[in-house]
């Protein structure tokens, strides 16, 4: 099984988001994707090895969670990315998010809020698998910190690598940026119920 990296040219000429840093973010995630191809050709040769107890197997095991859920969580934002729409008011994810935070701006307030949190990591808004609940959560590490049974529909990354070739240390201006940027028909298509 080999993943190979998507084209996200498109973004460039986005406003808010320059050449320069797109084209940075995307060898970033170029490096994601051909990681976790090689760490999948790794660890099917130790385990034909018969090395799946070694440390070292255990060890590339962890990091494949790493590069696997960089590379799928930078496809998500950067799919997320170059709308030029408002949110569809009567589609299910406006429904949800009133439903869930009362309004959009409530909504805005508290994913914004989020991103603005000090660290790395992510804001992910998520749907709960089982009861349809969405939620505005902060994400660490790639790795860690996912609530289980849940869809990221709109991502979020703010890593310094998204903003400070643009932004400096102005991690609010990058964050309005990327609201002026979402493409919500992407979003729109995660919603499950």
């Amino acid at each position: 099984m080999t993943f190979e990296a998507k084209d996200y040219t498109k973004l460039i000429g986005m406003q808010g988001f320059s050449e320069t840093l797109l084209q940075n973010h995307f060898t970033l995630y170029q490096g994601y994707v051909k990681n976790t191809n090689t760490l999948l050709d790794t660890l099917t040769v130790m385990r034909k090895e018969g090395k799946g107890a070694a440390p070292e197997f255990a060890e590339l095991k962890r990091r494949f969670g790493w590069e696997f859920n960089g590379m799928r969580l930078h496809e998500c934002y950067f799919e997320n990315l170059g709308g030029k729409t408002p949110l569809n008011n009567d589609g299910r994810l406006a429904s949800r998010i009133h439903q869930e935070f009362g309004s959009y701006d409530e909504w805005v307030q508290d994913f914004k809020a989020v991103g603005a949190m000090r660290g790395i990591g992510w804001a992910i808004l998520y749907q709960d698998q089982t009861n349809g609940k969405l939620m505005n959560v902060w994400v660490n590490e790639h790795d860690v910190g996912h609530p289980a049974c849940c869809t990221p529909i709109l991502i979020m990354d703010v890593f310094e690598h998204a903003f400070i070739t643009d932004y400096g240390l102005k991690r609010a201006d990058y964050i309005n940026a990327f609201f002026q940027n979402i493409n919500w028909e992407a979003a729109e298509q995660r919603v499950q119920m």
